[in-house]
């Protein structure tokens, strides 16, 4: 596929850059709405992967750090066509949202502050809360596969709300599993020596790494920190975008002082009412900060590293999936992901209910996503409407 006549190549490229373009476009959702139509789109409808090929590439994206329904699009333009391919479908994926959230941040820069703005924002950040807490309960149910990785998840949890980097968890509760899962294999039982483990490393990380974290600071901004940082992020984020917000909060938020709590809520809420990839929230956060150029420097900053893990990972990806080792750290990490995703829901919670009226409104939409399982951006519009009417009112 990957030695095709120049014409051929060209025809590819078109047909891959007109896809993406539209799923960037209309892909509202989040990860598993863009996956479903993708696959209607490449297995379905144009038959350009068979079903086997866009489950392996699905399992492949579970494998390597960074937002999972973008990967799947380098995924099918590196098989579509090559490397150029993998560049072209990546970029119109990315586009589309990062252009529509950009004008967003702008129009949120100079009207935010508004009464009508507040209003619509007010709106909005219950049902946010709703939806990371609807997107764990769905990933919890698939990701704790026993009752160790319940207790791994809780602990990361606890680890995260005393102040402990999200790297450290995402990597000492990785390698906590795997040390365990060897334990297991080798006939000891894993239940006592495995809590009183999680035990000590919840409290001696907390105590010799989380110091360093839960001292906050102002750091000067520069552009070259805004690109390392998201840089770190796209390179390490395994789960979910849901967990980027945890590495926002504990960094931008607490560490470096270039965001405020309201701020971040604010994108959070951006990223989910806008379609295509949740790390856009990154564009949003960057426009923020230092407006156009910014934005850029943020999203090339969390999207290149995906890029580079899935030219290398195609040739790999065998190989580590048929690991035992491999497999037993991703469970970890996995877990240690949603104890993130738990911490910085209770963390937003109390920034966005503040009242009767948000807490009956996070409480209303979680019930509808749960037992209707809507899409969240209508959601997020009826919230925006309701609070705006709610201030138009007052």
């Amino acid at each position: 596929m990957h030695d095709l006549k120049k014409e051929d190549l060209l025809k590819n490229l078109k047909e891959l850059a007109l896809l993406f373009l539209k799923l960037g476009t209309i892909g509202f959702g989040g990860p598993a709405a863009h996956i479903a139509m993708m696959e209607e789109e490449v297995v379905r409808k144009r038959k350009w992967l068979t079903e086997n090929q866009f489950l392996d590439f699905i399992g492949a994206t579970n494998l390597i750090p960074g937002p999972n329904s973008t990967e799947m699009a380098i995924h099918i333009g590196q098989e579509r066509a090559g490397f150029w391919g993998l560049i072209v479908a990546g970029v119109c994926f990315i586009f589309p949202a990062m252009t529509i959230v950009m004008v967003v941040a702008w129009a949120y820069s100079i009207y935010g502050k508004l009464p009508e703005v507040q209003g619509l924002l007010y709106g909005t950040k219950p049902v946010i809360v709703a939806i990371i807490a609807q997107a764990i309960w769905n990933l919890a149910r698939k990701t704790m596969k026993s009752k160790l990785l319940a207790v791994l998840g809780v602990c990361a949890m606890g680890a995260s709300l005393l102040g402990q980097s999200e790297l450290l968890i995402l990597l000492g509760f990785g390698f906590l599993t795997l040390l365990i899962r060897k334990v297991q294999m080798r006939g000891s039982g894993p239940t006592i020596g495995a809590l009183l483990a999680v035990s000590i490393f919840s409290r001696r990380s907390a105590w010799a790494l989380g110091a360093l974290a839960t001292v906050p600071m102002l750091v000067p901004f520069s552009h070259g920190k805004l690109f390392l940082f998201f840089l770190k992020v796209g390179s390490v984020l395994y789960g979910s975008g849901y967990v980027l917000l945890a590495f926002l909060q504990g960094t931008l938020v607490e560490k470096y002082g270039w965001l405020t709590q309201s701020q971040l809520l604010d994108a959070t809420a951006v990223g989910q009412f806008t379609p295509g990839p949740v790390f856009t929230t990154a564009t949003f956060i960057g426009y923020i900060l230092s407006g156009v150029s910014g934005a850029f420097i943020a999203t090339l900053g969390i999207f290149l590293p995906s890029f580079f893990f899935v030219a290398i990972s195609s040739r790999l990806i065998p190989a580590i999936r048929k690991s035992t080792w491999a497999g037993a750290f991703l469970d970890g990490v996995n877990a240690a992901s949603l104890g993130l995703m738990g911490a910085v829901t209770i963390l937003l919670g109390k920034a966005a209910l503040v009242d009767t009226t948000t807490i009956a409104l996070g409480v209303v939409s979680a019930v509808i996503l749960i037992r209707w399982k809507i899409n969240s951006a209508w959601l997020v519009l009826a919230g925006a409407l309701f609070g705006s009417l709610k201030i138009f009112l007052s």
